[in-house]
């Protein structure tokens, strides 16, 4: 009896199905990227100055400590009470003469913040605290500066600032860009996010 030889399997097509494979997994995977926090650093600046003098009442002190405890103005506080206190300290408006505030809506304490561009806030957490901790203070706190910025924008202008920041962005807006950057630019000076940590 003769010997049949094995059927040939076309192997043509498999490098081009091994490559649309190939592709396939690289259009539609997704690789995470770790983000920061966005903060600007002071420019070095080689003169010597002197550095300003701030008032205490000036200063709002947050401290988180290695069992993740959070410490706001020498009393205990939970994390979702800090957004409020720190609104409430940036927008007392506690000041008088050049240092009022005419559009702060605070009690006007004078025993806390004189003016928001006066206040600032000050981060300290010991090594052990966990980065989750920290990430979520740090979110609170910006929330504050963009609770405040959000309503002084919409007193000003009608929208939030954080619309106003989109439209910015917008490469298909068809507003004015330089007078909503000057819009921005008032709302950021009138409520400045001074947030200092310490070492």
């Amino acid at each position: 009896m003769a010997k049949r030889s094995a059927p040939e399997v076309n192997a043509g097509s498999m490098a081009d199905i091994a490559f649309l494979l190939l592709i396939f997994f690289l259009v539609t995977t997704t690789i995470e990227t770790d983000t920061g926090l966005n903060r600007r650093l002071p420019p070095i600046d080689d003169q010597e100055v002197e550095p300003p003098i701030i008032r205490q009442k000036n200063i709002f002190t947050v401290l988180i400590n290695g069992k993740n405890q959070l410490m706001v103005e020498d009393e205990l506080m939970e994390l979702k009470d800090l957004r409020q206190a720190a609104v409430e300290f940036l927008d007392n408006g506690g000041g008088t003469g050049e240092e009022a505030c005419s559009y702060c809506q605070g009690k006007k304490d004078p025993k806390s913040s004189d003016n928001p561009d006066k206040a600032i806030i000050s981060l300290k957490n010991e090594r052990e605290t966990k980065y989750g901790t920290y990430i979520s203070v740090q979110n609170e706190l910006v929330a504050a500066y963009n609770q405040l910025r959000d309503r002084r924008a919409t007193e000003l202008y009608g929208t939030t600032l954080k619309e106003m920041e989109a439209n910015y962005k917008d490469v298909n807006w068809i507003g004015n860009k330089d007078a909503l950057k000057e819009k921005i630019e008032r709302v950021k000076i009138e409520y400045p996010q001074k947030l200092s940590e310490v070492q």
